[in-house]
């Protein structure tokens, strides 16, 4: 299966032995609540969908990799200890906690959060001395003589023989104490990850032209050659940062992260197209709706990959205005509560001290969340983002009701709602900056590709990224139904996945 569907089943699994019954137990004892095994590739995204399935849950998760631990830091060291049986005193050997089980105790004190996933990585490569004990392990979620807590689900993983030769495989005896799932690389799924995570447009438009690529492993006379998603995802965020400080980002950087030399060679020279592109094309000004003399003819006889590429382009950058407008409204709909309270706080003829004291806590509140998630492990981009920005919102409102000498609740009501209407109206701004920009580029692709299949992909695009099909469902855009309507999304689904699957986006 690919890792979309493994992350389905993870989250499905581990709801279910998370579910209690009426009297407040698991419904699935502890020794019926097989371990997720997730045997799969290296790279593919094993670990980034624990994350993503903690944070889901709102539960902790702590990781950990097998391959460094031993049998005394797995299940504990020993130590003397005195005890008397029959009138008699011994010196008997105790262990000490496991280094695993004590990181799960840390994490439900620090982080308050009881229940969560412990996430084991290349199981399949723990030391021979500590293999006789996963058996117990696996059953009863027991190292040594300390039991994982209630309420903490174990998910394990591994990489198959073939790409790493620590691999032990497991017997009968092992397998039958694990549920399975194998896991393959899958471009079309990653594409679906690539949107949310802003991947860079260069990597993203190499993959749609040679698709072979996302994933290899082959052995060459040098060794063994490779490239992972894990590979391509960091590539992305390096290559960000260079155009951010105008370093080059040449060969020899790119064959750090895609470690095949044909497949390095190929994207680097498909990058230094890239930028050709953005340079000659001038994508700041077609989105502005002041496309350069000549270019639209230039993009109608351009070939298929410089389409593509441009299109790739155009996209990004109208989606990473989406995402932050949407970022901002998600802020301002999750403070709006908050000032409602204050609202009404001050309505009730409240002093300043005592409307502001529910901004105060809800300050700390957001603090603590955020400090939470941290520690358990669970704290997504969207999360971190919504409360550090609502906590420092909520401080700026704090000091300027301070700073103004407000009397009573009414005159700090005054102030915090002065700068709510702020961020409100900003975000008004940006959102139809951000609609005009999105007219302005199906208006150039319709033109420019009137005679190919770029309507088809720029519609799909704009469907199935997250943050433009949340932005079009906020804010409305005509030209996108205009664009659906013609590509006949509405009526003729069928059709489009037709014609989709043709392209083989």
């Amino acid at each position: 299966m690919n890792i979309s569907r493994a992350k389905q089943v993870i989250k499905d699994t581990v709801s279910i032995y998370l579910k209690k019954d009426d009297n407040g137990d698991y419904c699935i004892p502890v020794v019926r609540q097989r371990p997720i095994f997730m045997l799969g590739a290296p790279g593919i995204g094993k670990t980034a969908i624990m994350e993503q399935v903690a944070s889901e849950l709102g539960i902790a998760l702590v990781s950990y990799s097998m391959t460094h631990h031993t049998r005394q830091s797995a299940l504990g060291l020993p130590y003397i200890t005195k005890k008397t049986f029959g009138g008699e005193e011994y010196s008997i050997t105790e262990y000490t906690m496991s280094e695993i089980i004590a990181s799960v105790y840390e994490t439900i004190e620090k982080s308050g959060i009881s229940e969560g996933i412990l996430f084991l990585d290349e199981i399949n490569c723990v030391s021979e001395t500590l293999g006789p004990s996963m058996l117990q392990f696996l059953q009863y979620k027991v190292f040594g003589r300390h039991a994982v807590p209630d309420g903490w689900v174990i998910v394990t993983a591994g990489n198959p023989p073939e790409y790493n030769r620590s691999v032990r495989e497991f017997d009968v005896a092992t397998l039958d104490r694990l549920k399975v799932i194998n896991v393959e690389p899958d471009l079309k799924v990653w594409r679906e990850y690539a949107y949310a995570r802003n991947i860079h447009g260069a990597v993203t438009g190499y993959l749609d032209v040679k698709k072979d690529d996302f994933y290899v492993m082959e052995m060459s006379p040098e060794g063994r050659s490779y490239v992972t998603a894990r590979g391509w995802e960091d590539l992305s965020e390096m290559l960000k940062l260079c155009e951010e400080d105008e370093v080059t980002a040449d060969e020899t950087l790119v064959s750090q992260y895609l470690r095949c030399d044909r497949v390095a060679k190929d994207f680097s020279a498909y990058y230094d197209m890239y930028r050709k592109y953005k340079r000659d094309y001038r994508i700041a000004d077609i989105l502005a709706g002041d496309p350069p003399a000549g270019i639209i003819g230039k993009a109608s006889a351009a070939g298929f990959d410089e389409r593509l590429s441009v299109l790739g382009m155009l996209f990004d950058a109208v989606c990473a205005d989406m995402r932050n407008v949407m970022e901002k409204a998600d802020l301002i709909s999750f403070v709006t509560p908050v000032l409602k309270a204050v609202k009404a706080k001050a309505a009730d003829g409240a002093g300043c001290e005592e409307t502001l004291d529910i901004l105060v806590k809800a300050s700390e509140s957001a603090v603590k969340r955020l400090h939470s998630l941290k520690i358990a492990g669970a704290l997504s981009d969207g999360d971190r983002k919504k409360l550090k920005g609502s906590a420092a919102l909520y401080d700026d409102m704090i000091r300027a009701c301070r700073d103004a000498s407000c009397e009573n609740g009414n005159g700090s009501f005054t102030v915090v709602s002065s700068i709510y209407q702020k961020k409100v109206a900003q975000l008004r701004a940006e959102s139809e900056k951000c609609g005009r920009e999105l007219s302005s580029m199906i208006a150039f692709v319709r033109e420019a590709y009137k005679d190919g299949n770029e309507p088809v992909i720029l519609a799909t695009k704009l469907t199935s990224d997250p943050w433009s099909s949340r932005f079009i469902a906020a804010f409305g855009s005509s030209d996108y139904e205009g664009l659906a309507k013609d590509m006949e999304l509405s009526e003729r689904g069928n059709d489009l996945k037709e014609k989709i699957l043709k392209l083989d986006l």
